[in-house]
């Protein structure tokens, strides 16, 4: 199948759409192998580090093109946290559905200005573009928020200036901070669910949820009732992979053939992108479906 817009995926569902990490050819393969059997949608994801790893971009966006022909799925190629320029222009030539500007280290106004001036060219080439609001003026006490990202702990988005931002900018979607931290290994993060309510209630386009790897299953779901629309997890999909790796070298010390250990990771991992894809698709209604089979509260009898 054809890549599919990105815009397309994030419009179409009520809920949330996963949106997953590749810096190897078999995690590219666990994510597209996981969303035909889940018979669901998915954004595939290149991070500007991604490429920075393999020393260009070329070679991971030819294989996601053509792994992606073969898909059952829609499926989005989505160029993640890029602060080049030349980077975000590359992916539009190569034919990525949407990229992600992050200006969000950025002052206020430079952030802005930047993030117009690509989505104006990103839209000219028919391009839908992502952005990130981090560097909320005056949050780091020097008056112009510079040197804070949109994950410092305690940061988090004001609703009044992201509706004022994605006016300013033509952004297509925002990734905000309401409590996620990037590469957190364990899912303990503590979301602010009113604050995503308010966000959505205020911004008129898609919010993004970075950082979504300490996020547990069912604030995950909660997250997404409240307004979340574009999931991104990286961090943890990479811990299952890595976890299956080490299980199979401990008991197979001997073993030099990287197939032998490369080829678990990758059925792990798209297992668990196969349940993350339900869980954000259905995990919603499940949840109401269980509530109304345990029923009310019984209520307590007055003393």
């Amino acid at each position: 199948m054809p890549l599919t817009p990105t815009g397309k995926l994030v419009a179409r569902t009520a809920h949330g759409v996963g949106a997953f990490n590749v810096a190897l050819l078999e995690q590219l393969e666990a994510i597209l192998a996981g969303a035909d059997r889940a018979a669901l949608p998915v954004i595939v994801q290149i991070s500007e580090n991604a490429v920075a790893y393999r020393g260009a971009l070329g070679p991971l966006a030819a294989a996601a093109h053509a792994a992606v022909a073969d898909s059952a799925v829609p499926v989005g190629l989505h160029l993640d946290h890029a602060t080049s320029t030349e980077l975000v222009k590359e992916a539009v030539r190569r034919g990525f559905t949407s990229v992600m500007y992050d200006g969000s280290l950025l002052p206020w106004e430079e952030n802005v200005f930047r993030t117009r001036e690509i989505t104006r060219w990103c839209h000219d080439h028919g391009v839908w573009v992502e952005a990130e609001l981090g560097a909320v003026g005056g949050k780091d006490g020097s008056g112009d928020g510079a040197g804070e990202s949109a994950h410092t702990p305690g940061v988090r988005t004001d609703p009044d200036e992201a509706a004022r931002f994605v006016a300013d900018t033509g952004v297509d979607a925002l990734a905000v901070a309401v409590g996620t931290a990037h590469q957190m290994t364990r899912r303990t993060a503590a979301l602010d669910l009113a604050l995503i309510a308010e966000l959505h209630a205020a911004v008129p386009v898609p919010l993004v949820l970075h950082g979504s790897s300490g996020v547990d299953d069912r604030t995950l779901v909660a997250a997404v009732d409240a307004g979340m629309r574009k999931i991104n997890i990286s961090t943890h999909l990479n811990g299952v992979f890595t976890a299956e790796v080490r299980e199979r070298l401990a008991a197979r010390p001997e073993t030099v053939d990287p197939r032998r250990y490369l080829g678990p990771g990758r059925d792990a991992m798209a297992g668990e992108v196969e349940r993350l894809l339900r869980l954000l698709a259905e995990g919603a209604r499940q949840e109401q479906e269980q509530d109304q089979e345990q029923g009310p509260e019984p209520e307590t009898p007055d003393a």
